[in-house]
């Protein structure tokens, strides 16, 4: 499910949904730059796939874990990483289906309890 903590500021024109894939064996830091006030940061697992919304200019700045530190491994320009728009369309309603679907199982779960308790 989508985890939308800090959204892109309203007034943002110029967004585009990008894709970066951590191909390492190592946990990265992935952290946006040249944003102005808007504020991107969140752990990759080595492996995973993260997408997320960004403005043109931003940049990615990927960072390596290390033993209590981590080094500036990459800076990648947001436009390089984005997702043509028939891919970004696909994957925003795969989200929105997910969050239906995970919705829906809440509710489910809800009423099972409410019939345990009650009976």
């Amino acid at each position: 499910m989508a985890q939308i903590i800090d959204p892109i500021p309203s007034d943002e024109s110029n967004r585009i949904v990008c894709c970066y894939v951590n191909a390492t064996s190592k946990i990265q830091i992935a952290r946006s730059s040249n944003t102005g006030n808007w504020y991107f940061e969140r752990v990759v697992f080595p492996g995973q796939r993260l997408v997320f919304e960004a403005p043109s200019q931003a940049v990615l700045e990927i960072h390596t874990g290390m033993m209590a530190s981590s080094i500036l491994s990459d800076n990648i320009p947001c436009d390089r990483l984005a997702m043509d728009e028939e891919d970004s369309s696909a994957f925003i309603q795969q989200l929105n289906g997910q969050a239906t679907e995970a919705a829906n199982e809440g509710l489910a779960t809800a009423k099972h309890e409410n019939l345990t308790t009650v009976s």
